[in-house]
C-alpha cells in the first residue's frame, strides 16, 4: 500500500479549493482518505496555504510520499 499526501479538489466549477489529505494511492482523487492535514486556496492573492506541519512531518516520517504540488506547498511552509 502506497500512502500519498495529495490535494483533494473541493469547491465549485471554475473555483477550485483544495484539501491536503493523506490517502492510499489506489483511492480516487476525491474519494476516501485517511486524514485531512490542511487546506490550499489558489484563488486568493497570495494563495492561502494552511498545513498542519506536525501531522505532515509525522506522515512523511512514516513513509508517505507527497505529490509534486504538495511538496512545493510544504517547502513554501517550511515543513520540508
Amino acid at each position: 500500500m502506497a500512502v500519498k499526501i495529495r490535494l483533494r479538489r473541493m469547491g465549485k466549477k471554475k473555483a477550485p479549493f483544495y484539501r491536503v489529505v493523506v490517502a492510499d494511492s489506489r483511492y480516487p482523487r476525491d474519494g476516501r482518505f485517511i486524514e485531512e492535514i490542511g487546506t490550499y486556496n489558489p484563488l486568493t492573492d497570495p494563495a492561502e496555504v494552511n498545513i498542519d506541519a506536525e501531522a505532515a512531518k509525522k506522515w512523511i516520517g512514516n513513509g508517505a510520499q507527497p505529490t509534486d504540488t504538495v511538496r512545493d506547498l510544504l517547502k513554501k511552509q517550511g515543513v520540508l
